[in-house]
């Protein structure tokens, strides 16, 4: 089988780093290209973050394309309380050699979808949605074009962690989930309630730094930074590695149950801005419109994890 062609839309991070590098071990998917986003941290740093870790995986064949630097209709919220001032806080990380590519990211998204073959390239968001829904409206024709969309983002049972009922990517750029999720596109969202149950703990985090690679360590070291919000935040063992779950989903969707389900987004509640209302009851008549993902196999998962990554 060839390999499965996806663009991974990002705001690096930590979790989107390790996400990246999955994608770059796993021979079974084929990354076009990297858009980045504001998100986390501004865009000058996230687009520079996606250089850094294709430098890190030794794959500075990947083109990486600066995108949106704030939302559609809002100020940009950030969370350099989670991430460090960087974005990749932790380990000490050299400035890139790597140039951004010269087009926007939203250009490079638009002419890759009229370009490909319709339904063979996959969008995998894992920062908030600008990018995306700013591609769909400036070129609508492209929406039927896309394979599906696999994204992190929202919560049902887990609700929110950066206002009580939303969850950060969606929080930030609700406008553009709205669009998102309206667009009509297969759409597979690994919300909090999963990732929740995909943690760190001290053995996993070994497991990385027993590599003795360099990516192994970087690993290691941006996880140990990472973890210590949600460890104080949630009183939980470790930390979970969100975003890698979109790009494990890609390459072991066994590992993953949840059901297709009806799914809004609120944009104009001041108390529940860009919550993601989940039908997950089935209470509405309302169709479905995403596979809401609800568990993963955790060690399962790891060992995905720990395996491509070693190959890097």
């Amino acid at each position: 089988m060839s390999a499965r062609k996806i663009i991974i839309d990002t705001d690096p991070g930590q979790d989107d780093a390790v996400a990246i590098l999955l994608a770059l071990g796993s021979p079974e998917l084929e990354v076009l290209g990297l858009t980045a986003v504001a998100g986390n941290v501004p865009l000058p740093l996230t687009s520079k973050n996606a250089l850094i870790v294709c430098e890190l995986a030794k794959r500075t064949d990947i083109p990486v394309f600066a995108g949106c630097s704030a939302p559609l209709t809002r100020k940009l919220v950030t969370a350099e309380h989670v991430h460090g001032k960087t974005g990749l806080d932790g380990p000490q990380l050299p400035d890139p050699i790597m140039q951004l590519q010269d087009r926007h990211a939203v250009d490079f998204i638009i002419d890759t979808f009229r370009s490909e073959d319709t339904g063979t390239v996959t969008l995998c968001p894992l920062g908030p949605l600008t990018n995306i829904a700013t591609a769909f409206q400036q070129a609508p024709d492209i929406v039927d074009r896309v394979k599906e969309i696999v994204l992190m983002g929202g919560a049902y049972f887990e609700v929110g962690n950066i206002t009580p009922a939303a969850e950060f990517n969606i929080y930030v750029d609700p406008d553009a989930a709205k669009i998102v999720f309206e667009a009509g596109v297969p759409l597979v969202v690994l919300p909090l309630d999963v990732t929740h149950k995909a943690l760190t703990t001290r053995t996993r985090v070994d497991a990385f730094r027993s590599m003795g690679t360099e990516v192994g360590r970087m690993v290691a070291e941006w996880t140990d930074f990472f973890e210590r919000f949600d460890k104080e935040k949630y009183g939980s063992e470790g930390a979970p590695l969100h975003d890698p779950c979109v790009i494990a989903y890609l390459l072991k969707p066994e590992l993953f149950s949840g059901r297709r389900v009806n799914v809004e987004i609120e944009t104009t509640s001041e108390l529940t801005l860009g919550m993601t209302v989940a039908d997950w009851w089935g209470v509405t008549d309302k169709p479905a419109n995403a596979l809401f993902i609800g568990d993963v196999d955790a060690d399962g998962f790891f060992t995905l994890l720990t395996e491509r990554l070693q190959t890097l």
